[in-house]
């Protein structure tokens, strides 16, 4: 069911031309522990002017938006929420056009999912978006991925743990140090 509805995004985010990667639960079974997830996040390398574009994605992938007014929600949010009538599934698009965001779509990984490429975020870039959000959930995630993935590459995380204490004022270095692996 979601091998299905990731290699269905996949062909319309190229059929779209727009950069995407697949973040979390969806990534975390790649990387990690195996855990339940009902839904698929998506960040879409663009900011709310391409909501256009990521409707056209949704009507070519079958999911309907869930706000009654996409684009009010969207400029309030930078989320589109759909649901997939079929299934129940639920695919969160989150848009984004930062300096992090660019540098983490531009080292996506494309894993075979469904006979297409699918370009899910790398293991360090989940792990900084797991950061950024900061919930139990996200920080046990962490914990999974560190300990199925001992190559991450701590240089990278560092950097971008460092830029966003520094220009969000997240408290990234504590939740980080949480982490740890047994």
């Amino acid at each position: 069911m979601f091998e299905l509805l990731l290699a269905r995004l996949a062909e319309a985010f190229e059929a779209e031309a727009l950069p995407y990667m697949i973040i979390g639960g969806q990534a975390v079974l790649l990387y990690g522990e195996p855990r339940l997830t009902r839904d698929v996040d998506v960040t879409v390398g663009a900011d709310v002017s391409a909501l256009s574009k990521v409707l056209a994605v949704a009507e070519r992938v079958g999911v309907k938006p869930r706000p009654t007014n996409p684009r009010a929600f969207v400029a309030e949010t930078l989320v589109l929420p759909c649901e997939d009538p079929g299934t129940g599934i639920r695919v969160d698009f989150v848009f984004s056009s930062s300096e992090y965001e660019a540098a983490a779509i531009g080292r996506v990984r494309l894993v075979p999912v469904g006979g297409r490429s699918v370009a899910y975020a790398s293991p360090e870039d989940l792990v900084i978006h797991k950061l950024v959000a900061g919930r139990p959930r996200d920080l046990a995630d962490i914990a999974s991925v560190r300990s199925k993935t001992p190559d991450l590459d701590m240089n990278y995380v560092e950097t971008w743990i460092k830029w966003f204490e520094e220009n969000v004022g997240l408290p990234m270095r504590s939740r980080w140090e949480t982490t740890q692996p047994d």
